[in-house]
């Protein structure tokens, strides 16, 4: 029998959903929605990154939908969300501005949190229209705009083109992943994790990517492969917080930082000493706090400006 594709109990076993819906994207793709907490609270849009699913926020939509409405989704090809035929940074933002339409309400505003490739969604669509009507404040969380492979540090050894040869030949590798073993736990760990990552944030990790689709994963790692959204990034004028770990070996603090410098409204950068790649799982309160402050300052400050200017 088939273990699930994300673990069963525990802070990161994803709770039920309040409400499912699906968002329509420009090109027909549909995409799994999943809304908690209270319909009047404050919005928060969640965006996964590559090889991931809704599970992978389980611990912030836990801590969140108490006091905030978690409008958290699958990227196409991912989770519950069927495989799409276009896959490129403006089907990414496509999606998000569909989801965005069908979980608020026009003029609704919300703060929208990625990570790793989630992040690279809101870079990309940060200069739609649909993105100004209902986006208050971003989280750029363990992501990078450009040259991905060439700074990654999975691969020990000099930078250069023979280490981004290889580490572009083993992320983008069409080999399935298989089951969820202590090999594969120790791979998964030592590529994407911090080295004092607990055991039961590793399976939690390990079962949601080795879920991912092999066809999926390997169309997705061509298109970030070759991502250049440096332009978008200036196109980014929300406020937006930044955040990343020490120990991230696929978009190293080179990246964070390159963001905060380049972001026109950076109101932050959080490095996470010791962590990797996968922050919302190895540092859960430490994201969900950065979320809770950018709804907590322009959330809230959003609500009491509209109600002072109702007569």
């Amino acid at each position: 029998m088939r273990r699930p594709a994300h673990v069963t109990a525990g802070p990161y076993a994803p709770p039920a959903a309040r409400r499912e819906l699906v968002a329509v994207s420009a090109d027909g793709a549909q995409l799994h929605v999943e809304v908690h907490g209270d319909a009047g609270a404050p919005a928060v849009v969640l965006a996964h990154g590559w090889t991931c699913s809704t599970a992978f926020w389980a611990a912030q939509i836990r801590a969140l939908a108490v006091t905030h409405r978690v409008i958290a989704y699958d990227q196409r090809g991912h989770g519950r969300s069927p495989a799409a035929r276009e896959h490129s940074t403006t089907a990414l933002a496509d999606d998000l501005v569909a989801v965005l339409g069908a979980a608020l309400a026009p003029g609704e505003r919300a703060v929208v949190a990625g990570h790793s490739m989630g992040g690279m969604t809101i870079m990309a669509a940060a200069a739609r229209p649909e993105f100004a009507e209902h986006v208050a404040a971003a989280l750029l969380c363990s992501t990078g705009s450009s040259r991905l492979v060439e700074q990654a540090t999975v691969l020990p050894g000099r930078a250069g083109r023979v280490r981004t040869r290889i580490t572009g030949a083993v992320l983008g590798s069409r080999a399935p992943l298989g089951p969820v073993t202590p090999v594969a736990r120790k791979v998964l760990k030592y590529a994407t994790m911090g080295p004092g990552s607990a055991p039961d944030r590793v399976e939690a990790c390990a079962r949601i990517v080795h879920a991912c689709p092999t066809g999926v994963r390997h169309a997705w790692s061509q298109v970030l492969a070759g991502l250049d959204l440096d332009a978008d990034v200036a196109r980014l004028t929300v406020p937006t917080a930044v955040l990343g770990g020490t120990a991230d070996r696929l978009t190293p603090l080179v990246h964070a930082r390159a963001l905060a410098a380049a972001l026109p409204n950076c109101v932050g950068l959080t490095e996470l000493t010791g962590m990797g790649h996968m922050t919302p799982v190895e540092a859960p309160e430490a994201v969900t706090r950065a979320v809770s402050e950018l709804t907590a300052h322009y959330l809230d400050d959003l609500d009491t400006t509209e109600k002072e200017k109702t007569p």
